[in-house]
């Protein structure tokens, strides 16, 4: 059999040209592609292709919770029938009296003698509470036994100063002061120290109630003058 060998119509292209085309045609095709992404982005080609390819959709499967089993129901309690017991009342005993024998032998009580001792005398009676001392009387006058004698003080006696006064004494049973306070001041503390001194020194003679010494205020006056 012969071969036949057919030719194709396109012409061949040189040695040199198609070499060029296998080392840089990649490169060629690279840059052809940039081209067209190129173009297609400034007529908006890109925005109307992905306007037309679907939209990724989410989908969140939500897993329904079974729902909490009901809580069991409290068992019903139970009826028991009550059983009524009988009580049995205890049967009373026969209470059985002795009657008195008729030797039991009485016993009389004699009375007792009447005593000859004498009554006892009455308890005494409570001593009553010791009565409240009365307050003294005031007198108006009084009797010396040692009258006063006040010393002048001698700043008063140079300062040429004199006065009254008016003292308020409470002279006990013995005839002493027993308190003396200054009902009137004479205008120097030092005259008023000096009559108080003199009469607690002094002696008077007792007020007597119902004959018996008694406590009892007196008035006294103590003059300081200067003889001139």
């Amino acid at each position: 059999m012969n071969a036949i060998t057919t030719q194709s119509s396109a012409p061949l292209l040189p040695p040199h040209i198609s070499q060029q085309l296998r080392r840089f045609g990649p490169l060629i095709a690279i840059i052809a592609i940039h081209i067209a992404l190129f173009y297609a982005l400034r007529s908006g080609l890109v925005h109307q292709v992905a306007k037309v390819l679907p939209r990724e959709i989410f989908a969140d499967f939500i897993t329904e919770q079974p729902a909490p089993a009901p809580a069991p129901k409290p068992a019903e309690p139970k009826t028991v029938p009550v059983v009524k017991k009988q009580l049995t009342r205890p049967t009373p005993k026969p209470v059985v009296t002795e009657a008195p024998s008729p030797q039991a032998i009485t016993e009389n009580v004699a009375p007792s003698p009447p005593s000859n001792e004498p009554p006892s005398p009455p308890a005494p009676a409570a001593p009553s509470a010791p009565s409240v001392p009365a307050t003294p009387k005031l007198i108006s006058g009084v009797s010396y036994i040692n009258a006063p004698r006040p010393v002048y003080p001698p700043l008063d006696a140079r300062m040429g100063n004199e006065g009254t006064v008016t003292l308020r004494v409470l002279i006990n049973e013995k005839g002493r002061a027993e308190k003396v306070e200054v009902q009137k001041s004479s205008g120097s503390l030092r005259m008023d120290d000096a009559a108080r001194d003199a009469v607690m020194r002094a002696l008077f003679k007792p007020y007597l109630e119902d004959g018996r010494p008694a406590p009892a205020f007196a008035i006294v006056p103590i003059n300081f003058t200067l003889n001139r």
